[in-house]
């Protein structure tokens, strides 16, 4: 297993990025990165300021696991809103291609004006799942181009509300280079937020054969007369991490496992929790020299 980080201390400027920085995540026994580089347009971030990245992240013993995919909305009917996000996703795709990032995250984008994850009612119809395999389609060229995945992040609010609808689109879609980045906490339920385990089994039946990388992250539910899942750091809810970590395991030993949630104060303890669950579990955390023997 390889373990990973993004947020707490990471800088949202890929020109913000430092051997100290780098440090301090080998420090904490992380051997690669899923970085959010807002302030980086993905249409007009030079060639030389990202293969600078590329080159200190390979001077300092580090990997690039994923960085963003900017969560355009990939489901409007709205055809030139599309075809502008699939234009950005694209762009996304060559960017992390120059920085030598082995993915990109991002998520279907929604059709609620106040946020890309947050519900609205329209997401969840055949016509925008009909959408978001058209615009994904488009994408696959890019991905393969640049030799970068497009990994698809799910939740029950959004269009890839569950591990069945996510597995049936990039079924559709039938391409190697667009795939699954799955979070631990997502599709959680009240159903099945006291037997987390058992949730990310069937997830894993389901969707395995297309994940490549996967979100770690805590859910619990509130003590609320409204029903509300919270999810944030990990050790701190009902996540079955022993769980995840054999099923990514089972998948391939190279997949990342990336620590989401977590602040800068929190991701130390995260860290020896981690590697705590991956030692009782009998599974090696591989360094970035390290070669899987799967």
């Amino acid at each position: 297993m390889r373990l990973g980080m993004c947020g707490a201390f990471l800088p949202d400027d890929m020109d913000d990025m430092s051997p100290d920085i780098c440090k301090r995540v080998r420090d904490m026994g992380f051997s690669g990165i899923f970085t959010r580089f807002r302030k980086n347009d993905p249409h007009s971030t030079s060639k030389s300021s990202a293969e600078r990245l590329r080159k200190l992240l390979e001077d300092e013993n580090l990997l690039l696991f994923q960085v963003t995919g900017y969560w355009q909305n990939l489901i409007t009917a709205d055809e030139s809103v599309r075809r502008e996000s699939v234009r950005t996703v694209q762009a996304a795709l060559q960017l992390a291609g120059w920085l030598g990032a082995r993915g990109i995250d991002t998520g279907p984008g929604s059709m609620s004006t106040r946020g890309p994850w947050f519900p609205h009612k329209e997401n969840w119809t055949a016509r925008s799942r009909q959408q978001l395999v058209t615009s994904l389609k488009e994408c696959a060229l890019a991905a393969e181009g640049s030799g970068v995945y497009l990994s698809m992040e799910g939740h029950q609010l959004v269009t890839l509300e569950s591990a069945e609808v996510t597995a049936s689109i990039l079924e559709e879609i039938n391409s190697p280079w667009i795939t699954s980045d799955y979070d631990s906490a997502n599709w959680i339920t009240r159903e099945t937020v006291y037997d987390t385990g058992a949730a990310l089994e069937h997830h894993f039946r389901v969707l395995g054969k297309y994940i490549i990388s996967c979100h770690a992250k805590d859910i619990w539910i509130e003590d609320s007369l409204a029903l509300h899942l919270q999810d944030g750091c990990p050790g701190k809810g009902l996540m079955n991490f022993a769980t995840l970590f054999r099923e990514m395991e089972a998948l391939s030993p190279d997949y990342p496992v990336i620590v989401e949630g977590a602040s800068t104060e929190e991701m130390p303890m995260v860290a020896h929790l981690f590697y705590q669950i991956a030692r009782e579990c009998n599974i090696r955390v591989l360094e970035t020299h390290e070669k899987s023997s799967a």
